[in-house]
Formats: structure tokens, C-alpha cells, sequence
């Protein structure tokens, strides 16, 4: 199919897009998220029609959609998610009720992954782990060249996984889940509580907060850290250690070629990336005898999800 459409589905807005063969977004419109779940679907299904419209009838040969949530293995059915409001929501089928193409419903972060592996930093590596950096930690896991799901279609929640025992209290229900120590929230954690107590050491950081820490931003501190703040430079240092240290366990487990970084906090690019990369060669198991993963920023940013769920379609 040389045309589809691609779905993002987030907390306030639902992006979408028509993409060709080459990973293209060729037009591109969103619609607020509906404070009712029910009305998820009608809304995609708007957002379809108002974009198959403006093609020749039959240009368009499936849709994608993405979506923070568990999506059962047979990429139809949202078994969870909380953020939407929605358990064991059959969303597929209540798409295809009103559009008569293929639908592939699909993990946010999968479809993320997907499309970076495809037209962005991935591309050309069968092996690959993508990892962003947000609120909290996204995850898609590229195997062999194909998308790994698990078998009931939940795998790559690495943000979940553990890496300080009886740590830090997750809204996942455990403790010491790696996105609280090496999340956009955790860098903007680390700052706040720096600019309490050292003050004087913050000094940049509060001022670009208007003197109170509490409303330091992630933007804050890249803006500081870019400017070679000293205090924002130690918050990217730690988080930085943090992810390295993460990496080097997936990469134990999962032994990719390639590791590729997204999310807003990228955007400081190698004041992050480079502590990130001191910290995994520290780290992984068998540093001194084995290849050491080539670790990138993601290319695509904010359009991933959609070129994603739009070439996912096409499997």
C-alpha cells in the first residue's frame, strides 16, 4: 500500500498523518484527546475521514494507530490504559465498524521504535533498543529485524523494570523502577531539589525559574546546561549515569547494536548523551572483551509514532 494513515494517541491530543512508503508525513492534523474514552474511536475515525478525503478514493490502504498502553498480541484490544481511561476497550473493531480498511492498533513506544528503526537512527541495524526519555520511560525492542511484543503483547515496559530495591515509590505500584531515576521528571527532580539546597550553587537554574524551584522545567535546565551552568550540567551528569547504567543491563540481557535515545530531554544532545556513554562503558558486563553498543539520539522527534504506526500497517 503506498499510502496510510498513522495515529498518535496522547494525553491531550490525538496527532495523525498520511505516510508514504518512505516514511514520509505527507500531511498532518490533530484533534484534542476526548475526556471520554468511549468516544476514542469516533474521534480517530473523524480524524481518518477528514484525511482519506483529500486523497483519490482507495489511496489510502490502512491505518495505524499508537497508544500509551498495554495492546493485547493481536494488536486490537487496549487491555489497559490508564491514562485514557480505558480496560479491554476493543478499539480495532470499533474503528473498522466505520472505516473499511486494515487497522493495526499498537504501543505507543513500539510504534515510536518502529518507525525509528525503519527512517531514523535505527534504520539499517537489525538490532536495536530505543529508549525515550519523558514523563517517565518509553521502550521498543527490535530483534532480528522484527518487533519483539512478548507473547501477550506488553513486553518493553523497561521503564518498569527495577533498579534500586524498596526505592523510589512508582505510580506503577512497585518501587525503585528505573523511569524514577532516569526520566525527564527525574532530571527535573534532580534540579529542584538542588536549587533548594544549594542556592547559590543553582543560581542560573532559579533565575530562568523566576527565583523558585519548584518551577524549574526540563527546559530550564537544558537552557542552563547549554549556557554551561555548572548545577544543570550535575543534574544531566546524574541522570546521564543513570541511563548508562540502565543500558548496560538491557544491553546484558538483550545485546543490541544500537541503542537510540529520544524524548524531550535529548534535545541537550551530547551534554547528555556523553555522561550516558561514559556510565555504559562503566557498566556493561564484559566491557573490556565484548563490542560496545553504539548509542544515538533519535531523528525523527515528535513524528515518530506517527511514521510508525503508519508503516506497521503495512506488515
Amino acid at each position: 500500500m503506498r499510502l496510510t494513515i498513522g495515529v498518535d494517541i496522547g494525553g491531550t491530543k490525538v496527532a495523525a498523518g498520511v505516510v508514504d512508503v518512505d516514511g514520509r508525513i505527507l500531511e498532518k492534523v490533530k484533534h484534542p484527546t476526548p475526556a471520554d474514552g468511549d468516544a476514542l474511536a469516533d474521534v480517530v475515525c473523524d480524524i481518518v475521514e477528514e484525511l482519506a478525503a483529500r486523497h483519490p478514493r482507495g489511496a489510502i490502504g490502512g491505518v495505524g494507530v499508537g497508544m500509551a498502553g498495554f495492546v493485547d498480541e493481536n494488536r486490537s484490544t487496549v487491555i489497559f490504559a490508564p491514562n485514557l481511561d480505558l480496560c479491554g476497550e476493543p478499539l480495532r473493531d470499533r474503528i473498522r465498524r466505520r472505516i473499511d480498511l486494515p487497522v493495526v492498533i499498537e504501543n505507543d513506544a513500539n510504534a515510536a521504535a518502529w518507525g525509528e528503526v525503519r527512517f531514523g537512527a535505527g534504520r539499517g541495524v537489525d538490532h536495536v533498543v530505543c529508549v525515550t526519555l519523558g514523563t517517565g520511560i518509553g521502550g521498543g525492542i527490535i530483534v532480528n529485524g522484527q518487533l519483539f511484543r512478548g507473547r501477550y503483547g506488553a513486553g518493553a515496559e523497561i521503564g518498569h523494570y527495577r533498579v534500586v530495591a524498596d526505592g523510589r515509590p512508582c505510580g506503577c505500584g512497585n518501587r525503585g523502577c528505573w523511569e524514577k531515576y532516569a526520566s525527564g521528571r527525574a532530571l527535573v527532580a534532580e534540579a529542584r531539589t538542588l536549587a533548594r539546597t544549594a542556592p547559590a550553587h543553582a543560581e542560573r537554574l532559579l533565575k530562568l525559574a523566576g527565583g523558585d524551584p519548584d518551577l524549574i522545567q526540563g527546559h530550564h535546565i537544558t537552557q542552563a546546561a547549554l549556557d554551561g551552568d555548572a548545577a544543570a550540567l550535575e543534574c544531566f551528569a546524574t541522570i546521564g549515569d543513570w541511563v548508562g547504567q540502565g543500558l548496560a543491563d538491557l544491553a546484558a540481557i538483550l545485546d543490541p547494536e544500537r541503542f537510540v535515545i529520544g524524548g524531550g530531554v535529548c534535545e541537550a544532545g551530547e551534554i547528555l548523551l556523553r555522561p550516558i556513554r561514559e556510565s555504559f562503558a562503566r557498566h556493561v558486563t564484559g566491557r573490556d572483551v565484548r563490542p560496545l553498543a553504539d548509542i544515538r539520539v533519535a531523528e525523527l522527534g515528535s513524528a515518530a509514532g506517527i511514521v510508525g504506526a503508519g508503516d506497521l500497517v503495512r506488515l
